[in-house]
């Protein structure tokens, strides 16, 4: 058996990356918990949160996968012994990326206050929601520019310091919640909304300082600029569009469960703000397994071991079927204690812990598309991975939610769109999988 298959190194790939991978929804849930139990307009504050954190999710995630194209790259590179042919190629995309981030910044500024009313946001909501918005989407570029550094690392086979990087920020965001939001009698005003806000860009421009020194320090790329534009630059720009177009289709998703929610009322919009942050919560703390499918399935693939390619999907989606097992196990028995860990509400916390259960019983659904996303991202196959999507959203997502909406279901129409859209992402995975490299064993 490949060394790298070892339960050993798969855990030390594994691990940091499920560290790493909770912390970034971590920022997420911080706020959400600690807004939700805001003295005076909790309820308002929790709506705004999860409605603005829903479209932010989306900006990051659609230019984000920038980070997955480039840790496929650089792995295939290692795997084929030709890392020093690669090294320009991670500055050029880094700029480029958060380049067009900064234009999408300044463009939705000037239309947030229509951008939020699409999602039903009005009153109260909407000026909280715009409030909040206004100062967190200006860390938008710094957490694109630290994710492609994560990705740089992932593709060395390093997912310690993507996993450092996360903690700091996650651990800096939850101490500047506490004292921003509730405030410190006599030092720090109560910020409320706004001091969520203001915790979370602190937290991710600190994030991004940190991944530059790392990158600078522990890493042979670096991000001086060099011409000629590099030869891959080409079939990287191609997989990041495919994966645009991929979570762009994923995005429509969630925001479409979030309009559908908001519509529904205050606190079922407040509920499904909790429910999904756990759902995410859940979905990287699996995605661990799914990182070391992308970082080794990448170096297989370029070393053409195809046995090993085989044997990697086997060990990862049993260990993430353990993990997702464990987990269900702790939300069915504390998730009256979870919900109250983010609001007092007893409306919202009566519609959270009926549709709960929905959440729990999907999660080894979840493990499979997550896992073999990441070995499919490893392997490059993004336009495949956009076609799966782009299925998987509008047949069976779009209609099972609307089929609810008709049917009356309110959350629980929304739940089983979630869970039809997984079911489906994860056997169509597995049967292209199987259909590609059996035949090569």
């Amino acid at each position: 058996m490949n060394p790298a298959l070892s339960r050993k190194r798969l855990n030390q790939l594994a691990l940091p990356a499920i560290v790493a991978g909770i912390a970034e929804p971590l920022l997420s849930i911080t706020d959400t918990a600690i807004v939700g139990n805001i003295p005076e307009d909790g309820l308002e504050s929790l709506a705004a949160v999860g409605i603005v954190g829903s479209f932010l999710s989306m900006l990051i995630w659609i230019l984000g996968q920038t980070r997955s194209a480039i840790a496929a790259i650089i792995s295939q590179y290692l795997g084929a012994g030709k890392l020093d042919d690669i090294t320009s190629l991670p500055a050029q995309a880094i700029y480029l990326n958060v380049g067009v981030s900064i234009l999408i910044l300044v463009s939705t500024l000037f239309f947030s206050a229509e951008i939020f009313q699409l999602l039903n946001a009005s009153g109260k909501i909407l000026e909280y929601c715009l409030s909040y918005y206004h100062i967190r989407v200006w860390g938008f570029p710094l957490t694109l520019f630290t994710f492609a550094i994560m990705g740089i690392f992932q593709g060395l086979q390093n997912t310690t310091w993507p996993m450092l990087i996360a903690l700091v920020g996650a651990g800096l965001n939850i101490l500047l919640d506490f004292l921003l939001v509730y405030g410190w009698e006599g030092l720090i005003p109560a910020m409320h909304l706004e001091g969520a806000a203001w915790a979370s860009l602190i937290s991710q421009f600190v994030m991004a300082i940190l991944a530059f020194y790392l990158l600078f320090t522990q890493s042979p790329i670096r991000l001086a600029v060099q011409f000629p534009i590099h030869p891959e630059m080409k079939r990287l720009v191609g997989m990041a569009l495919n994966l645009f177009v991929r979570t762009l289709s994923l995005n429509i998703a969630l925001l479409f469960a979030v309009r559908e929610a908001t519509a529904l009322g205050d606190r079922y919009i407040g509920a499904h703000t909790i429910a999904i942050n756990l759902w995410l919560f859940s979905a990287f703390f699996i995605d661990g397994y799914s990182a070391a499918g992308k970082i080794l399935g990448g170096r297989f693939l370029g070393a053409r071991d195809y046995d090993s390619l085989w044997l990697l999907a086997k060990k990862t989606v049993t260990y993430g079927i353990w993990i997702s097992l464990i987990l269900m196990v702790l939300g069915g028995v504390f998730y009256r204690e979870i919900g109250q860990i983010f609001s007092g509400d007893p409306l919202v916390l009566g519609s959270f812990n009926s549709i709960f259960i929905i959440v729990i019983l999907g999660l080894p659904f979840n493990t499979i598309a997550f896992i073999f996303d990441g070995i499919f991202k490893g392997l490059g196959e993004m336009r495949y991975l956009r076609n799966v999507l782009l299925i998987a959203t509008f047949l069976g997502f779009l209609p099972v939610l609307y089929l609810g909406k008709y049917l009356d279901w309110g959350l629980y129409g929304i739940w089983a769109a979630f869970t039809v859209w997984m079911l489906l992402r994860g056997l169509t995975l597995i049967w292209k999988f199987r259909r590609k490299f059996r035949p090569l064993l």
